[in-house]
């Protein structure tokens, strides 16, 4: 029985560290910090992940009434120039917006700012890029992201069977496959349906890593549950699933995710206005082609 507790108790401790690494070392977690400007310490928060319902209000508080604010931006991977537009200052805070994008579109900015004797980059040495998507409903999310919490929990307490001596890996292995089931192949597609568009972008029709790593997971149980049918030593299969799942959490979330081609984009607008242009040109002329 004390096994069982410890059991427990290191699965815990081992999910709730998995998820907040995964969590804070993603491309999508706030971008937070402070630069010292006269001696006062501006603290910041950026956001690297936002609706595309809206635009991105930047606040920057401070009292400093002689330093401006200038906001960089360009759509990511685009032939595009830099915008620069001045940030507005009220209310001891600098404002600027950044224009919302499609879902799955991205884009590149960062902070200068200036006083007589400073110039300041935020961040220092490179743009950051921030991602759009769509608003996906909390009746889906809410239990999308707690399946996937306690799918990664029962993964890990299934594979610390592998030391008990007398280990009860159907029951534990059966329900961390439903749980993932569930959480990664059928909520997780309707999140991504509503956050980007597409139900799968993973393995055959793209590399979104989001994806192709829950299948990946997902594949590993699979062959752990019939292992304990199949194999001699299932406790081997259900311990290297485990671990798997694990190795494949600790990616950071969001690393080589859904991202609108403003390439492709623009040359399909640009053929579109093009068919378009010449038709009215046609109809203006009265020209008729067969």
């Amino acid at each position: 029985m004390k096994k069982t507790y410890l059991f427990w108790a290191l699965a815990v401790i081992i999910t709730v560290g998995g998820a907040y690494y995964q969590r804070v070392t993603g491309p999508t977690y706030p971008f937070s910090g402070n630069v010292l400007i006269n001696n006062k310490n501006i603290f910041y928060k950026l956001e690297r992940s936002h609706s595309s319902s809206d635009d991105y209000l930047i606040k920057l508080k401070t009292n400093h009434t002689d330093l401006k604010g200038f906001l960089m931006w360009r759509r990511f991977k685009s032939n595009d120039d830099w915008s620069i537009i001045p940030m507005a200052y009220f209310a001891d805070t600098l404002f600027a917006e950044l224009p919302k994008q499609p879902p799955a579109g991205k884009l590149q900015y960062q902070i200068i700012l200036k006083n007589q004797n400073q110039v300041i980059s935020i961040p220092a040495k490179q743009p950051l890029v921030i991602r759009f998507k769509g608003d996906v409903p909390l009746y889906i999310l809410i239990p999308h992201v707690f399946a996937m919490f306690f799918a990664m929990l029962l993964s890990t307490r299934t594979g610390l069977e592998f030391f008990n001596k007398e280990p009860n890996l159907k029951k534990y292995a059966f329900w961390t496959l439903g749980i993932l089931f569930i959480g990664g192949m059928i909520l997780g597609p309707l999140v991504q349906l509503y956050a980007f568009g597409a139900l799968w972008t993973g393995v055959p029709f793209g590399f979104d890593l989001t994806d192709n790593k829950t299948l990946i997971a997902f594949i590993g149980w699979i062959a752990a549950a019939a292992a304990i049918y199949k194999s001699k030593k299932p406790k081997i299969w259900v311990l290297g699933a485990a671990i798997l799942l694990l190795v494949v959490y600790l990616i950071p979330h969001s690393v080589l995710g859904s991202e609108l081609d403003y390439n492709k984009m623009d040359k399909q607008k640009n053929k579109i206005e093009n068919v378009t242009t010449f038709n009215s040109q046609n109809k203006i002329s009265g020209k008729r082609y067969e």
